[in-house]
């Protein structure tokens, strides 16, 4: 059974200064180890002459890790992690560029810049809530249409609609309100439409309090 998880919905980036070394935060919604690593190499690309390269990612399988690259242990791998953890972030990679500015920080410097880099990357991000969702199907003849499809838009996300010998629909419900959905929809036509669950998958719905879906 599916279980909800909170994510991040897009790719941010953020950057500040302390002490004359720049730090740049990137975070990136994953979905693997192998998506994390080519993220991660394409900024090693893009900032080839930074000093560090500094990331964490962990996923919603519970696989999770992270690095100093370079930087004293402890200091900057463990404290994006941290970040990830405290807000508990699956399928999500953090990564601090620094460019060093010729002033040690020491190591509780280094820790709280890097928390602040991962953080705010993480903020500009916005998190969402993987809710689980399942894909029903259901037909209805063409009389019936217009009765139920302000009801069907309003209560669900729809995936697909075919206009064929008679109205096919794909949508997806969270889980939650299947059985309602489900009901309600027999009812609206009078026992015609009888939707089937052909899959499960999630949905991510931003914590802002939109009732926006975002497809996954």
């Amino acid at each position: 059974m599916l279980k909800p998880y909170k994510t991040v919905l897009r790719e941010s980036e953020t950057e500040f200064t302390e002490k004359k070394s720049r730090f740049i935060g990137r975070c990136f919604p994953v979905k693997s180890e192998e998506e994390a690593m080519e993220r991660l190499s394409g900024i090693r690309k893009l900032h080839y002459d930074a000093t560090h390269n500094c990331w964490a990612y962990a996923l919603s399988t519970g696989e999770q890790r992270f690095s100093d690259d370079g930087e004293p242990g402890g200091t900057a791998g463990m404290p994006i992690m941290d970040t990830l953890i405290r807000r508990e972030i699956k399928d999500a990679l953090i990564i601090v560029t620094r460019y060093f500015g010729g002033i040690l920080l020491g190591s509780g410097g280094l820790v709280r810049a890097y928390s602040k880099a991962a953080s705010d990357a993480l903020s500009d991000a916005g998190c969402g809530l993987m809710c689980p969702c399942t894909v029903l199907e259901f037909a209805v003849d063409y009389p019936r249409y217009g009765g139920i499809e302000g009801f069907v838009k309003a209560n669900s996300v729809v995936d697909s609609v075919d206009f064929l010998e008679n109205v096919r629909f794909r949508v997806t419900v969270k889980d939650e309100s299947v059985v309602d959905f489900t009901r309600e929809l027999i009812e609206r036509t009078d026992g015609r439409a009888r939707p089937e669950a052909v899959s499960q998958r999630f949905m991510a719905v931003p914590l802002t309090g939109s009732a926006e879906y975002k497809q996954q």
